[in-house]
């Protein structure tokens, strides 16, 4: 029985984190270039005296879902959405490179290119900042131009490229932040094949319907490995009152 309840209670355990991970997913279901972590179940042997007769699940996470989610017009300057595959590049806290698709583009105060969360823009120079201007426009290559303050109706001036990469999808992981990094590399070769659509944002690649029905199998996988800690516990408390004298 103690055999019984160490594998009842693993598999709850493992059930509850798989949970957290699908209910991660769900809450960023509507969060701009989300990509779905994937989660699985293995079975691992129980080890101890004598033969591992007996196994537990253990869930893991071997990747995320790099499919396009697709994109949504906004009509917005500084909104681009990555065609096809492909990398904007950002910055991480130590200077390594890192990647992201998220691309609601803003200007911070000091006129720095950042998207909705904070994330660095990175250039062909580093740091994309941009001077104040009347018009801006991005083109498919990442250029971005700008009719500065005051400047004619035809006068327009290239401030920096946005750097797209395309880097092999079997390296990348995904960090903390929910950036992508490599396991071979921290600085990333530019492709002139990556093209960006401007006015459009991309959407989270989540299926919540799919997300939904893990939600409830996974559920049910958690009261059956409770009630089978309870079944542990109520025979034990039998064979207890058998033993009493």
């Amino acid at each position: 029985m103690d055999k019984l309840l160490y594998i009842a209670m693993t598999g709850a355990r493992e059930s509850s984190y798989a949970q957290s991970q699908t209910a991660h997913n769900l809450a960023n279901a509507s969060s701009i270039a989300f990509k779905a972590d994937l989660a699985q179940f293995r079975s691992m042997p129980v080890y101890g005296p004598g033969l591992p007769s007996r196994v537990f699940a253990m869930a893991e996470q071997p990747g995320h879902r790099l499919t396009d989610g697709g994109s949504t017009p906004t009509g917005r300057d500084l909104d681009v959405s990555i065609e096809g595959q492909g990398w904007m590049v950002t910055s991480g806290e130590n200077g390594e490179e890192l990647l992201t698709r998220r691309g609601d583009l803003k200007l911070d105060a000091n006129g720095s290119l950042t998207n909705g969360v904070g994330q660095v823009i990175m250039g062909e120079g580093g740091p994309i900042a941009i001077p104040p201007f009347e018009k801006l426009d991005i083109s498919a290559d990442g250029t971005i131009s700008i009719r500065p303050l005051g400047a004619q109706a035809n006068e327009t001036a290239i401030v920096d490229r946005i750097r797209l990469v395309n880097p092999d999808p079997k390296g990348l992981y995904k960090n903390s932040q929910g950036l992508f990094a490599s396991h071979d590399t921290d600085v990333f070769d530019d492709d002139i094949n990556v093209k960006l659509q401007t006015g459009r944002l991309e959407k989270s690649n989540v299926s919540v319907v799919e997300e939904l029905s893990s939600m409830i199998q996974l559920s049910r996988q958690y009261e059956i490995q409770v009630k089978l800690m309870s079944s542990v516990k109520e025979r034990g408390q039998a064979l207890d009152r058998l033993l009493q004298p």
